[in-house]
Protein backbone atom coordinates (compact mmCIF):
# COMPACT_ATOMS: atom_id res chain seq x y z
CA UNK A 1 0.00 0.00 0.00
CA UNK A 2 1.09 3.55 -0.71
CA UNK A 3 -0.34 6.79 0.67
CA UNK A 4 -0.13 9.97 -1.40
CA UNK A 5 -1.29 13.39 -0.19
CA UNK A 6 -2.04 16.39 -2.39
CA UNK A 7 -3.02 19.89 -1.29
CA UNK A 8 -4.31 22.64 -3.53
CA UNK A 9 -4.51 26.15 -2.09
CA UNK A 10 -6.93 29.02 -2.76
CA UNK A 11 -9.95 27.06 -3.95
CA UNK A 12 -13.03 28.98 -5.04
CA UNK A 13 -15.92 26.48 -4.80
CA UNK A 14 -17.32 25.28 -1.46
CA UNK A 15 -19.49 22.20 -1.19
CA UNK A 16 -22.40 21.44 1.10
CA UNK A 17 -21.76 20.21 4.62
CA UNK A 18 -22.91 16.61 4.09
CA UNK A 19 -20.27 13.98 3.32
CA UNK A 20 -20.56 11.90 0.15
CA UNK A 21 -19.25 8.40 -0.55
CA UNK A 22 -19.19 6.96 -4.07
CA UNK A 23 -17.68 3.85 -5.59
CA UNK A 24 -16.55 0.62 -4.01
CA UNK A 25 -13.14 -0.76 -3.12
CA UNK A 26 -12.69 -3.70 -5.47
CA UNK A 27 -10.33 -4.80 -8.19
CA UNK A 28 -9.96 -2.04 -10.77
CA UNK A 29 -12.17 0.38 -8.83
CA UNK A 30 -12.01 2.78 -5.90
CA UNK A 31 -14.12 4.63 -3.36
CA UNK A 32 -14.12 8.38 -2.87
CA UNK A 33 -15.22 10.09 0.35
CA UNK A 34 -15.74 13.87 0.18
CA UNK A 35 -16.07 15.96 3.35
CA UNK A 36 -16.26 19.68 3.99
CA UNK A 37 -13.62 20.78 6.50
CA UNK A 38 -12.09 24.12 7.42
CA UNK A 39 -8.87 23.94 5.43
CA UNK A 40 -8.40 27.70 4.92
CA UNK A 41 -9.72 27.55 1.34
CA UNK A 42 -7.60 24.53 0.44
CA UNK A 43 -8.52 21.12 -0.94
CA UNK A 44 -6.67 18.11 0.45
CA UNK A 45 -6.72 14.76 -1.29
CA UNK A 46 -5.40 11.62 0.43
CA UNK A 47 -4.94 8.55 -1.74
CA UNK A 48 -4.44 5.06 -0.31
CA UNK A 49 -3.59 2.78 -3.19
CA UNK A 50 -2.55 -0.80 -3.73
CA UNK A 51 -0.78 0.22 -6.96
CA UNK A 52 2.61 1.37 -5.69
CA UNK A 53 4.88 3.59 -7.80
CA UNK A 54 2.33 5.59 -9.79
CA UNK A 55 2.75 8.93 -8.00
CA UNK A 56 3.44 10.86 -11.21
CA UNK A 57 0.21 9.62 -12.77
CA UNK A 58 -1.77 10.37 -9.61
CA UNK A 59 -0.31 13.89 -9.57
CA UNK A 60 -1.46 14.48 -13.16
CA UNK A 61 -4.98 13.23 -12.39
CA UNK A 62 -5.19 15.37 -9.24
CA UNK A 63 -3.94 18.47 -11.09
CA UNK A 64 -6.59 17.95 -13.77
CA UNK A 65 -9.31 17.46 -11.12
CA UNK A 66 -8.23 20.62 -9.30
CA UNK A 67 -8.31 22.67 -12.50
CA UNK A 68 -11.88 21.50 -13.20
CA UNK A 69 -13.35 22.05 -9.73
CA UNK A 70 -11.18 24.55 -7.74
CA UNK A 71 -12.58 23.24 -4.43
CA UNK A 72 -12.22 25.09 -1.13
CA UNK A 73 -12.43 23.65 2.40
CA UNK A 74 -12.70 20.12 1.06
CA UNK A 75 -11.04 16.88 2.16
CA UNK A 76 -11.15 13.92 -0.21
CA UNK A 77 -10.13 10.42 0.84
CA UNK A 78 -9.58 7.83 -1.90
CA UNK A 79 -9.20 4.09 -1.32
CA UNK A 80 -7.93 2.58 -4.57
CA UNK A 81 -7.54 -0.98 -5.80
CA UNK A 82 -5.88 -0.33 -9.14
CA UNK A 83 -8.38 1.93 -10.91
CA UNK A 84 -7.32 3.47 -14.21
CA UNK A 85 -6.93 7.27 -14.42
CA UNK A 86 -10.25 7.49 -16.31
CA UNK A 87 -12.09 5.64 -13.53
CA UNK A 88 -10.42 7.82 -10.89
CA UNK A 89 -11.58 11.00 -12.67
CA UNK A 90 -15.07 9.60 -13.16
CA UNK A 91 -15.49 8.64 -9.49
CA UNK A 92 -14.11 11.94 -8.23
CA UNK A 93 -16.41 13.95 -10.52
CA UNK A 94 -19.32 11.73 -9.49
CA UNK A 95 -18.66 12.50 -5.81
CA UNK A 96 -18.47 16.26 -6.39
CA UNK A 97 -21.65 16.31 -8.48
CA UNK A 98 -23.43 14.38 -5.69
CA UNK A 99 -22.22 16.98 -3.15
CA UNK A 100 -23.42 19.87 -5.31
CA UNK A 101 -26.83 18.25 -5.90
CA UNK A 102 -27.31 17.62 -2.19
CA UNK A 103 -26.40 21.24 -1.38
CA UNK A 104 -29.25 22.58 -3.57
Amino acid sequence: METLVYRFEQGQRKLGSAAQLVGVVSSGNLEVLVQSLDLQSACEIEVNTAAVGFGVIWQAVMNDFNQRWQLADCHIAINDMGATPAVVSLRMDQAIVACLEQAK
